[in-house]
């Protein structure tokens, strides 16, 4: 992974030492939704979806500094929503920062700009800035016209105040590899520090159903995007070489949901950061409580097609620490793009979807109604 020397050292001390004292299930990234307010309404979000009561809560800042207490996870990836649009942003990423974890904050950009200036260049903090690829690409992606180019002059200031800043890159159905391996370019002659690139996961709560790919067109894709880059190698991606691996159909991995956990204003969310089957109060009751063996691929029909980096990246990262001289060479020699893929998990076996949406939304309702009593009077005066 390109990642600078100490930050990779402390990130491979970390897992290197789970994994000799025989630890099967840890995390290494926390994933932070401080609230799920955004100033975009992408057509491929599956997280806005909520009345404006939940979309108005907001983790504390000591609710964000026990969450990376409670999971230990060396890094955290804070997420949302617009996570600039939380007012004790800047003092949560010091926090982080503080306890030597690295952080990666994620935006859409669009008050970045505005908000640059309340935090500072650090070995420990990354700008992720979101871009779906060059600018027809990613307005559309975003439903709003214009989004790119701020995004892209964010990077060049970014850049400019001596921010190490990279980009998160979602890929749908339909995407040009040919066009996107342009943006790639483009990308780099700017002076991005790095690429996280996966594709996008259905949300089944997303507005447009029509753009997500199954794991056949994703393992196309990948291959014919990286083939016109040197196996991916003409770029620098912050994803894990055997992750890229994967996604280009030459690993069979199943996914590593607790390795990448969330904590959002719901609580820790099970069994992932992509799925909420429901949620606990605690890390420790997440971790305990899950039925981890009934998630995955080929056991529940709302994996199916994922091959999301939050949820596959562990499992790369461990076949890493197994595997040192198969890593390498997939680092020194890129991503294979021709010959046959590995076989695929088998999915006729997988157990039906089932709806929870609604029911934890309920659930957040009553809790808000009930710890605010002028929202019970609200309601109250409304029947």
């Amino acid at each position: 992974m390109p990642l600078p020397i100490g930050q990779a050292a402390r990130l491979g001390a970390y897992v290197v030492g789970k994994h000799l004292r025989g630890v099967k299930r840890y995390p290494l990234v926390l994933m932070l939704e401080p609230l799920l307010r955004c100033n975009l309404a992408c057509k491929g979000c599956g997280k806005i979806d909520y009345p404006d009561e939940i979309l108005n809560q907001r983790l504390s800042y000591e609710q964000c500094m026990e969450a990376i207490d409670e999971c230990g996870a060396p890094a955290v990836s804070i997420a949302g929503g617009e996570p600039l649009l939380h007012r004790d942003m800047p003092k949560i990423v010091q926090g982080y920062i503080a306890k030597k974890k690295f952080v990666i904050l994620c935006t859409n950009a669009l008050l970045l700009k505005k908000k640059i200036d309340d935090y500072k260049p650090s070995p420990f903090f990354t700008w992720s800035i979101h871009l779906d690829g060059d600018q027809v690409m990613h307005d559309k992606a975003v439903c709003q016209d214009g989004v790119f180019e701020v995004a892209r002059d964010a990077i060049l200031l970014a850049k400019s105040k001596g921010f190490r800043t990279q980009i998160n890159c979602t890929v749908f159905d339909g995407a040009d590899p040919v066009r996107l391996a342009a943006f790639f370019d483009e990308m780099k002659a700017i002076g991005l520090d790095g690429i996280t690139i996966s594709p996008g996961y259905a949300y089944e709560r997303a507005p447009d159903q029509q753009h997500f790919l199954n794991r056949e067109k994703t393992r196309q894709l990948f291959r014919d995007v990286f083939k016109q880059g040197k196996g991916g190698k003409s770029w620098t991606f912050t994803n894990s070489p055997l992750f890229l691996d994967f996604l280009a159909g030459n690993q069979t991995y199943e996914c590593t949901p607790w390795s990448m956990p969330l904590r959002t204003v719901f609580g820790w969310q099970k069994p992932c950061y992509l799925l909420g089957e429901g949620y606990a109060k605690t890390f420790k009751e997440m971790m305990e409580e899950t039925d981890w063996d009934d998630y995955g691929v080929g056991k529940y029909e709302k994996c199916a097609d994922c091959m999301v980096h939050c949820g596959f990246e562990g499992t790369a990262t461990a076949d890493s620490i197994r595997h040192p001289l198969k890593v390498m060479k997939a680092f020194m020699k890129g991503v294979r793009t021709d010959g046959p893929m590995a076989p695929d998990i088998d999915l006729s076996k997988q157990r039906p979807a089932r709806e929870t949406f609604s029911t934890h939304v309920e659930r957040e309702l009553a809790a808000i109604r009930q710890s605010n009593p002028a929202a019970r009077k609200h309601i109250a005066g409304s029947k």
